[in-house]
């Protein structure tokens, strides 16, 4: 029961993520830099977004395939389903999106802050539910994994060569930047900012929803701090020695101490 309400949690969480990309991209400020390659891809090939996030999903699993082999576990396939409906969500969100078409500046930010804030709330959800990583996030993991790195700066790393490449490739297939803009930066400071947000406002949900995760942590906890003082009255148990030759006056001195 506790690993159903974990996936359908997961399952609002990658609906609400792709509701925030869509509206991120209905901002027309760029997209964000996950997003980027795929949203460059689908402004000058017939497929959509959508389609190309999914082809854009498999090649970073095949990626992590080739990074990890045979660390590479089985449950990492599980990527593949989640990318393909993942991509199919974002279609879906971005035909209940199609009222949004901003024409003034600052309407536009607007879009795109609001599309940050629900964008965090999903990844939020998403970690929340801690059933199975999408592939840009797996990714960055395999990298760490493989290389011993650092998460958070790698992670820096993989979202800026994803902008860089899309506007690559937008200059090479439309001899213009065009999917690649401010948004893309904007959106790259505030969700992982938002999503840390939600996760402190809202860290009294995850006792409430897996009450039994939670009292096994604590339980845990709980014997680690027993071992730990049962270990320090040990060593300090150990290291009192007295002396009992005759005259010495040890055995009172034993008593006095005890």
């Amino acid at each position: 029961m506790n690993k159903l309400i974990r996936y359908i949690i997961f399952l609002i969480g990658l609906f609400v993520n792709s509701l925030g990309v869509s509206l991120i991209t209905k901002a027309n400020l760029g997209t964000s830099p996950i997003s980027s390659i795929p949203y460059v891809l689908s402004l000058n090939f017939p497929l959509t977004l959508g389609n190309f996030t999914i082809i854009f999903s498999l090649l970073l699993i095949f990626l992590q395939l080739l990074i990890l082999r045979k660390n590479f576990k089985p449950e990492y396939y599980l990527q593949i389903p989640v990318s393909i409906l993942f991509g199919y969500f974002i279609d879906f969100t971005m035909i209940l999106m199609a009222f949004v078409q901003p024409e003034s500046y600052p309407s536009k930010i607007i879009y795109l802050l609001i599309g940050c804030v629900i964008l965090g709330f999903g990844v939020y959800i998403e970690v929340l539910a801690d059933v199975v990583m999408l592939p840009g996030e797996s990714f960055v993991r395999a990298i760490v994994q493989t290389w011993n790195r650092e998460f958070g700066s790698t992670k820096v790393c993989f979202d800026v060569s994803m902008a860089v490449i899309a506007a690559v490739l937008s200059f090479v297939l439309a001899h213009r930047l065009d999917g690649v803009r401010e948004g893309t930066v904007i959106a790259a400071l505030l969700v992982s900012f938002i999503t840390r947000q939600f996760g402190k406002a809202l860290a009294f949900v995850k006792p409430l929803l897996f009450p039994e995760d939670y009292a096994k942590s604590a339980e845990e906890e709980s014997s680690g701090k027993n071992t730990k003082t049962t270990a320090n009255f040990s060593e300090y148990a150990s290291v009192i020695t007295i002396g009992r030759q005759y005259g010495s006056g040890g055995s009172e001195l034993g008593q006095i101490l005890a």
